[in-house]
């Protein structure tokens, strides 16, 4: 009888404590909103995801915080990794939206500017895995060369391409295409951010630049009509064409050699987690799991989806656990590539 009587209390605590660590969430956010980080200039990609998630994700968080968005650009959001990790509180009030370059640069750790391990970030997701996207190059149609082929010949004047002064994470796809499939380019690095490369492009200032396919059809839809005054030349981060781009060529297919196409397809690794979002190390454990049950929520909401459709958004989500898989994938590449990836990333933050 006694044993009874001590089992049915276990019982019953279990379930008086379960609904009080839901109500001391929801205290919690109930008195304080979330600030989401975003390593990025506004009026970029990032931009755009960033502000349709803080629009919708309160809901789903215990206590229904608001989310607001805080812009901290800088070192292609080296500048947010490092803050998120080292400065920002440990209690579930700051997370951030981190370039998908970031888990690859903290692996790398060859800067004393890198203060921050990839592993130990409390990874949440991300909105996008790239399975429904590409990286383009896009060129305007009155460049000096107007094919692959052309684009190709160093006796021709070099595609001239915009590049984001603080070392984004798309400034490296036009060195790995020079590397991997000879490209002839010329990066100027130095836009502000990607409404400025854009504007560039618009007044001749630049040939074009590399650029997702998703931001381009949601921030210059008419630049893809087969009567605009821009064509896509080669597309990158896909193992296959793009339905939509089927006459454009992969990276893969342009491969000079299987070395570089084995070195296109590791360049492609952080593609997968796309647009990651972290929060500090070390959050109590109930907000963690809050945020986290959160985040998988709101990409089965329907005005979510509907809203992200809207803006042309490729929604094709990965939860934490995918982000930390997909990183162990990167740090077991080859060394090689490791140092390739070093080189490129001084290259590409030097203005080389």
């Amino acid at each position: 009888m006694l044993a009874r009587i001590i089992a049915a209390i276990c019982v019953v605590t279990a379930f008086a404590v379960a609904p009080a660590r839901a109500d001391a969430v929801s205290d919690f956010y109930r008195n304080n909103q979330i600030t989401l980080i975003v390593g990025a200039a506004p009026g970029g990609s990032q931009d755009l995801y960033a502000r349709l998630l803080a629009h919708h994700l309160g809901a789903f968080v215990p206590g229904n915080p608001q989310v607001v968005v805080q812009h901290m650009p800088g070192g292609g959001s080296l500048r947010a990794a490092n803050y998120l990790y080292n400065l920002a509180p440990r209690d579930g009030t700051v997370i951030a939206m981190l370039s998908r370059n970031m888990p690859l640069i903290g692996l790398l750790g060859s800067s004393s500017s890198v203060q921050f391990k990839p592993r130990r970030f409390t990874w949440l997701g991300s909105p996008s895995s790239f399975l429904n996207d590409a990286n383009i190059l896009i060129i305007r149609k009155d460049a000096p060369v107007k094919s692959i082929d052309e684009a190709r010949r160093g006796d021709l004047a070099p595609l001239v391409l915009g590049a984001s002064a603080d070392g984004g994470a798309g400034n490296d796809v036009p060195i790995i295409l020079r590397d991997t499939i000879g490209l002839h380019v010329k990066q100027v690095v130095g836009f502000p951010d990607s409404p400025a490369i854009f504007v560039a492009m618009d007044s001749g200032e630049v040939h074009g630049r590399t650029v997702d396919f998703s931001v381009l059809k949601a921030s210059k839809p008419e630049w893809l009509a087969p009567e605009s005054a821009y064509r896509v030349l080669v597309q990158f981060a896909r193992a296959t064409r793009h339905p939509a781009l089927p006459d454009v060529p992969t990276a893969r297919e342009l491969a000079k050699n299987e070395a570089a196409r084995a070195l296109i397809e590791l360049a492609e690794l952080p593609y997968s987690i796309s647009r990651p979002i972290a929060a500090p190390p070390e959050l109590p454990s109930d907000r963690l799991q809050a945020l986290k049950r959160a985040f998988l929520a709101l990409h089965e909401d329907s005005q979510y989806l509907a809203d992200a459709a809207g803006l042309q958004l490729d929604i094709s989500p990965i939860d934490g656990d995918e982000v930390l898989r997909a990183i162990d994938r990167i740090a077991l590449a080859p060394p090689e590539f490791l140092d390739y990836a070093r080189k490129l990333f001084a290259e590409t933050r030097g203005g080389g």
